[in-house]
């Protein structure tokens, strides 16, 4: 990427793998699909992928997904706030990520 050094390669030869994005989209990507199968609903997201955009920030791809499969996840959600997902925060004041919550189960 154009702010990253280049360390005598040009654009040309830049590499998703040297992306710190690609990387948080990667291990975000595994932390959702282990709670996916989890939850019984891995094969409801075949389009599950970690991406990255233009600009090299990472991304996670959902894709499209029945209608039922919709409402299990908005029930699983709701499920998680009731239960006080919520209410627990970082050091920070911010509420935990998803991978932040899978990294301190490990």
């Amino acid at each position: 990427m154009p702010t990253e050094p280049t360390d005598g390669r040009d654009a040309a030869a830049w590499s998703p793998l040297d992306s710190d994005g690609w990387y948080a989209a990667r291990n975000a990507t595994t932390a959702l699909r282990d709670v996916l199968v989890r939850a019984g609903l891995e094969k409801d997201f075949p389009y599950l992928r970690a991406d990255l955009n233009a600009f090299g920030h990472g991304l996670v791809e959902l894709g499209r997904v029945s209608p039922a499969t919709a409402e299990r996840v908005a029930e699983l959600l709701r499920l998680a706030l009731a239960s006080g997902f919520g209410r627990d925060r970082n050091d920070d004041g911010d509420e935990p990520t998803v991978a932040e919550e899978h990294q301190g189960r490990a």
